[in-house]
């Protein structure tokens, strides 16, 4: 594929570049919590505006139903890509309308605008492919060059990922690029040891690279809600923890095989529990207890992985040379139950190894938890997209973007 800097040495003075971000940031009403995705796509905005293109920056937030609604608007996200870059971005109140083309045609040489919510139009999102077509072809008519930056989106068959490409002359961005470098290091040549952690809710939404994996990681390392499936599996009590019933004939499968291919698969030895989901706004004490792994009481639910965990889960990141992580260990929105989270975090850190945040909970962890985030290898912008990677899947928006 190509890539912007092919594009910038080919020259953009002047030209409407359309620039697919991912601007899907967290909000508490207006407020933006966590403005990772915002940064992450400031280079290539930066870039394309400093070469004195007219940006034209769409994404996409939230679920909206193909309608506009105000709780998903891009006005936040706008407002703060204009800080981050110091100059004002105009932003249009619609993406494909009068508001949208006013704006863009009212843009001067090295400015920037966003134009709203793509989602706010069915056609974004659309199984059918003529409507897609019709969409990408009214967003086709704001631009004369297409730049794929929004790594968070590229596993999407959706018209501003796969179908506008087409349509235009297109490169890869900044992000895209380096997130592409990054994840064939976890798939093509991989250092050993290879060690993949995967935490978070659903043992189904990991399922899939799970199988990838038992032939490729040295070692599994599993936490978050999605390991009680896995003790149930091996016939422990679990309490109320969360579980997945329909997903445990898959999981003893994979206990089986990992021990045939050779695979380590870690769960904790110990976790961290309580009678009760916590209250995430109050952050009011949760009466936290410490019980084996093996022995959970049948009123208490686990929320984290314990402290013998932490320190078995950091020893078997120690040696390795590359490590891709994927979840965290526990409700780390709470303070009661984090502390797995900071642990495998830390680990990561004092580990020589080339280190991979794979997106989604385990990014916004690392910045909630206080963590330098230049201090690792690479922080994916997104997670989904990193997961389906490694699972071995096209991704639409990198084979649109390809020649």
């Amino acid at each position: 594929m190509k890539t912007i800097d092919e594009l910038l040495t080919e020259g953009v003075a002047g030209k409407r570049v359309f620039v697919r971000a991912d601007l899907n940031v967290p909000l508490d009403g207006t407020r933006i919590t966590d403005d990772g995705r915002i940064r992450a796509v400031l280079p290539t905005v930066k870039a394309l505006a400093d070469a004195g293109a007219r940006v034209v920056v769409a994404s996409h937030l939230g679920r909206p139903k193909g309608a506009p609604d105000p709780a998903f608007s891009l006005a936040p996200a706008a407002a703060r890509l204009g800080e981050l870059l110091g100059a004002d971005v105009a932003f249009a109140t619609d993406t494909i309308g009068e508001s949208a083309r006013a704006t863009v045609a009212g843009l001067a040489d090295g400015r920037v605008a966003v134009v709203e919510n793509l989602r706010f139009n069915a056609g974004e999102t659309s199984k059918d492919d003529a409507e897609r077509g019709t969409f990408a072809d009214e967003l086709a008519a704001l631009a004369d060059v297409y730049v794929g930056d929004g790594f968070g989106a590229v596993h999407r068959k959706h018209a501003s990922v796969y179908d506008l490409p087409a349509r235009l002359p297109h490169y890869a961005g900044h992000l895209i690029a380096t997130e592409v470098g990054v994840l064939r290091k976890l798939t093509d040549d991989v250092k050993r040891p290879y060690v993949v952690v995967l935490g978070g809710a659903k043992v189904s939404d990991k399922l899939a690279v799970i199988d990838q994996l038992l032939g490729k990681a040295d070692r599994l390392l599993i936490g978050g809600g999605m390991v009680f499936t896995f003790l149930k599996a091996k016939g422990h009590e679990i309490g109320t923890s969360l579980v997945q019933e329909d997903q445990l004939p898959v999981v003893r499968e994979y206990i089986e095989r990992a021990e045939k291919n050779g695979v380590e698969l870690v769960l904790p030895v110990d976790v961290v529990v309580a009678p009760e989901f916590p209250d995430l706004k109050t952050k009011a004490p949760a009466r936290p207890g410490t019980v084996a792994a093996d022995a959970m009481p049948a009123g208490q639910m686990g929320l984290d992985i314990g402290p013998e965990s932490r320190t078995l889960y950091a020893s078997k990141i120690a040696d390795a040379a590359t490590v891709f992580w994927n979840g965290p260990m526990g409700v780390f929105e709470h303070p009661d139950f984090a502390e797995g989270t900071k642990a495998v975090a830390q680990a990561l850190l004092d580990s020589q190894a080339f280190t991979v945040v794979g997106g989604g909970d385990s990014a916004a962890a690392v910045r909630i938890l206080g963590f330098d985030e230049n201090a690792f290898g690479h922080i994916s912008t997104g997670g989904g997209a990193s997961l389906e990677y490694l699972e071995g899947k096209t991704l639409p928006g990198l084979a649109a973007l390809e020649d």
